[in-house]
């Protein structure tokens, strides 16, 4: 829109002069007469020559101004041939307005992408589903989430017409560009058990009382060339010991152009297993790990370097299939090939091998189906599975089968994506084969059947104002032999208050209830703990997975 109005306000200044010009020269030169009309002299012709003169060089200038725009605008939008989809991996807190955005002629991929919690009032509209009307009718739900909460006018910088202040800072120009950003994620906590880091199951949770620094991520993301974009996430935690610990969380290319709505994904990835686990921890709705994916798929999810596809199907909703491989290695791959604390597992003795072969890798197939029930609702339903390999035995072997539902309210009449409600659950079950370590000795051989899910309802009320309940429960199968605290079957309540006083930030009040059952070794715990966790970003991330 802003190169169609520059290109106008260019082109117009051009046919107005010519058009007075014209105008001029027709009303001084009337239609000659027959017999009395007085001969042009020399003077007369020379000022016209110089008024035609002076046009010709305007309407040049006035060129040069059109094209100089045009490249301008090209070389900042990066529109049209590149041929870039949507960013993938994007921050929930600030808007994606300025990113490339895909060529005309690509395949459209449905954007199960939340834009953001809050995002600027200049954000695209969202580009529709397959098989759904380019043009929703107003009052309509986005199968997109453009918004929890839409930024305030004041947000809009002055440096350039309808430039957002959380404009990502970006390097490089043309077809080539890298964008960076930078999110501080902190928490205090205060917790009625000392052990706090053995209480709360997520890496990048709480694990103190006190203050904590368990999540500043780096972010990058950019066109590598016509063919291919890149992401990284590089992450800075500080311990309970305040020591710096860095890892690569994520780093990988992936297509944007190949035919029949195929797309394909090399690096460092979490992997599409439900809803929580391909995300990062500042999208997170709880200022922590729901129990079922941090005891399932390990404290830091399930991630790992390997390769992806996924195929859009071609129906008139939104239906996709994702299949992913990965090594599966170290303590990413949690209930895989992980070598455990200090060499044991489950009270096993790990084997920590080599991959032998196919079948000491990962498996990741994922199948998700998004539809709209009405104007304002939609519903997205996705199964998963994982199936690899684990290290507690020569031939010990784990599965992980999810399912998920989101299903999402937002009134036709809300202001700035307000009032809404959003309903997520997820379950897993796990078959986990536990061997008799790397001696073949004590403990002896086990299969545990473990299962779990956590449920959480969002509601919108005001805006910039977001309260949530949420409910975990895990259920671990009871072992003889072992007195590993994972092993515990265990609940959760937490109840939370969120504020989004701008797209820059957020402060997050919540509560926790966790009881741990009784079992063979272990006796029953109850845990309250209290949270507040604050939040700001410079620069902004992409659109996330809605």
């Amino acid at each position: 829109m802003n190169k169609i109005i520059l290109v106008v306000l260019a082109v117009l200044p051009v046919t107005a002069v010519s058009a007075q010009e014209a105008a001029a020269v027709a009303s001084s030169s009337p239609a000659p007469t027959a017999s009395n009309a007085t001969p042009a002299t020399a003077a007369d012709v020379e000022t016209l020559r110089q008024q035609v003169q002076s046009l010709t060089e305007t309407v040049k200038a006035l060129q040069q101004q059109v094209k100089d725009q045009q490249a301008a605008l090209e070389k900042a939008n990066l529109t049209g041939e590149s041929g870039l989809p949507p960013n993938p991996e994007p921050s929930p807190i600030a808007g994606t307005e300025n990113s490339p955005s895909p060529a005309p002629g690509a395949p459209s991929r449905f954007p199960t992408e939340d834009t953001s919690v809050v995002t600027s009032t200049t954000a695209p509209a969202a580009s529709p589903a397959p098989g759904a009307s380019p043009s929703p009718s107003p009052g309509s739900f986005p199968i997109t989430d453009t918004t929890v909460v839409t930024s305030a006018p004041e947000t809009i910088s002055s440096t350039g017409a309808g430039a957002s202040l959380t404009q990502p800072i970006t390097i490089g120009g043309g077809k080539n560009y890298m964008n960076i950003s930078l999110d501080g994620l902190f928490a205090l906590a205060y917790s009625s058990a000392r052990d706090l880091d053995h209480i709360e199951v997520g890496d990048h949770d709480p694990q103190q009382r006190g203050f904590n620094a368990r999540n500043i991520e780096l972010a990058f993301d950019g066109a590598v060339d016509p063919y291919f974009e890149g992401f990284a996430n590089i992450v800075f935690k500080l311990d309970n010991d305040n020591e710096t610990e860095v890892e690569v969380e994520e780093a990988f290319m992936q297509t944007t152009s190949l035919p029949f709505n195929l797309q394909l994904k090399g690096g460092q990835f979490f992997a599409a297993f439900g809803r929580l686990n391909p995300t990062h921890p500042h999208t997170w709705d709880f200022a922590d790990t729901p129990l079922v994916n941090g005891l399932f798929l390990g404290p830091d999810g399930l991630r790992g370097v390997g390769a992806q596809g996924s195929w859009t199907l071609p129906l008139p909703w939104y239906s996709q299939l994702i299949f992913a491989s990965q090594n599966g290695r170290g303590s990413t791959g949690f209930s895989f090939r992980n070598p455990g604390e200090d060499g044991m597992f489950f009270d096993r003795i790990t084997t920590d091998r080599e991959a032998r072969g196919l079948q000491d890798f990962v498996w990741i197939p994922r199948f998700e189906n998004s539809f709209n029930l009405s104007d304002t609702q939609t519903v997205l339903a996705g199964v998963s599975g994982a199936f690899g390999s684990n290290e507690t035995g020569a031939n010990s072997r784990t599965q992980i089968y999810g399912a998920d539902l989101l299903y999402k309210w937002k009134s036709s009449h809300a202001e700035g994506g307000f009032p809404f409600v959003k309903w997520q659950t997820e379950f897993m079950y796990r078959r986990f084969e536990a061997g008799r370590g790397a001696d073949e000795s004590f403990p002896v051989a086990e299969t545990f059947h473990d299962w779990g899910l956590y449920s959480q309802v969002l509601w919108g009320f005001k805006k910039g104002w977001v309260a949530g309940i949420r409910g975990d429960y895990v259920h671990m199968q009871d072992s003889m032999f072992t007195d590993d605290l994972d092993r515990q079957p265990r609940w959760r309540l937490s109840a939370n208050l969120t504020w989004y006083p701008t797209e820059f930030s957020k402060i997050r009040l919540q509560y926790n209830q966790d009881f741990l059952e009784q079992n063979f070794f272990l006796s029953t715990q109850q845990v309250e703990s209290i949270f507040l966790q604050w939040e700001f970003i410079l620069g902004s991330h992409g659109a996330h997975k809605f």
